[in-house]
């Protein structure tokens, strides 16, 4: 499948979340006007977690005009079942430790360690650092590039972004506008 393009439908596919199984994407899109999905690294990522706690921070300004967001990571349920809680975190991850949504929708690694951090992932995981975050269990593939997806409530894409390095990915007052 090549990569997607706003306008295009975003294929359904199942999902686990460390607390439930066999949701669609489909289901879960129609509960709101708009979705964002996130596709993450892993949980162990310093870089992730730090993404993850903004997200977090910033979660009731993202969905102040009554869209949602789901985070997707190549991360073990089980293993995320046993490091938290349900209400840890006022939306879903979406547990892929094989990579398999990630191949599908071509979301490509970089091709080296280089390529992958810049400026803005370095001032990150700085940030994270500083924050008492530190680098968890390795899942997954360690070059994984980050992209971002808005779609409407029919699994439309009304933004469609692969990231070019492991920082490209909106921040909360940036998804906040596309989910308004």
């Amino acid at each position: 499948m090549p990569q997607l393009k706003v306008g295009e439908q975003m294929p359904d596919f199942s999902f686990c979340t460390p607390f439930e199984k066999d949701r669609t994407l489909r289901e879960t899109a129609a509960r709101a006007p708009k979705t964002a999905l996130l596709f993450l690294r892993y949980y162990g990522c310093t870089l992730c977690q730090y993404d993850i706690h903004q997200f977090k921070v910033h979660y009731d300004e993202i969905t102040a005009a009554g869209g949602q967001m789901l985070v997707v990571l190549q991360s073990d349920p089980e293993r995320l079942a046993g490091q938290m809680r349900r209400e840890d975190l006022p939306f879903d991850l979406i547990c892929d430790p094989k990579g398999e949504l990630y191949q599908k929708f071509e979301i490509r690694p970089a091709a080296s360690m280089e390529e992958l951090a810049d400026a803005k992932a370095v001032e990150k995981i700085a940030a994270a650092k500083a924050a008492g975050m530190t680098h968890g269990e390795y899942e997954g593939d360690e070059l994984q590039l980050p992209a971002s997806f808005v779609m409407d409530q029919d699994c439309r894409l009304l933004y469609a972004h692969y990231g070019k390095t492991a920082a490209d990915l909106p921040d909360p007052a940036q998804l906040a506008a596309l989910l308004s």
